[in-house]
């Protein structure tokens, strides 16, 4: 199955990110066993129940700070970051997810918007460094793809969970080798999450969120920038 781009994709109008996620769903529910499809809800209500979302990072929290590789192997600096202003922290599983790839160009498609608003971005995956690099190419990805190396940094904000081993044989029969994609033997994900975080490194706006297919408008956000920065 080819998961078309945005670019592939797109008509007139960048559509949102609500049609775009629809449109993989109907492509899901045509290709995937409806068995399989019913492993991935059952893993998605399991971490819901878990409580894993109270355990995350919230809303006036102090965000962690981070010294990660980029898909280039440079290091980003958090510090540096928001020496320069707010900054976006968008957390993803990788990019083997559909649903992950659609975001990181919706989001590619805002950068510019983010940046003349005053504000960094970046996307954090467990994938390695040669993994995040081959995103960028493919996708034209232009904004900081970090390596979180064993979840570390995703453990830090609360959303570090190991995926449940029937969950496991799933992705394994789908070649989704994630000790390989994320150079670790843990079978590990963070629930995907998008932070807003002030230049003190407060926390200002998050959304966490244990289904994958649900998430934040990324011109939603940029919306939101008046009202935090003002």
């Amino acid at each position: 199955m080819k998961w078309r781009s945005l670019e592939e994709a797109a008509t007139q109008e960048i559509r949102s990110l609500r049609e775009i996620y629809s449109e993989r769903q109907k492509l899901i529910e045509q290709y995937v066993p409806e068995e399989i499809r019913a492993v991935h809800r059952r893993a998605i209500e399991e971490l819901r129940t878990s409580g894993i979302v109270d355990r995350t990072l919230k809303q006036g929290d102090q965000a962690p700070a981070f010294e990660l590789p980029n898909q280039n192997g440079e290091l980003i600096k958090s510090s540096e970051l928001l020496r320069q202003g707010p900054l976006v922290i968008v957390f993803f599983r990788g990019r083997w997810c559909p649903f992950c790839v659609g975001q990181m160009e919706a989001m590619n498609a805002i950068y510019p918007d983010i940046q003349r608003a005053g504000a960094s971005f970046v996307a954090i995956s467990p994938q390695t460094v040669h993994q995040s690099y081959l995103m960028a190419d493919q996708h034209h990805l232009v904004f900081p793809l970090l390596s979180d190396a064993g979840n570390e940094m995703a453990g830090g904000f609360g959303l570090s969970y190991e995926i449940p081993e029937y969950q496991t044989a799933i992705y394994q029969r789908a070649f989704v080798n994630l000790p390989h994609i994320n150079g670790n033997p843990e079978w590990k994900l963070p629930i995907p999450a998008t932070y807003v975080v002030d230049r003190t490194g407060n926390i200002r706006y998050v959304n966490a969120n244990p289904d994958y297919t649900d998430r934040p408008e990324p011109h939603d956000l940029l919306e939101l920038f008046p009202q935090l920065f003002s």
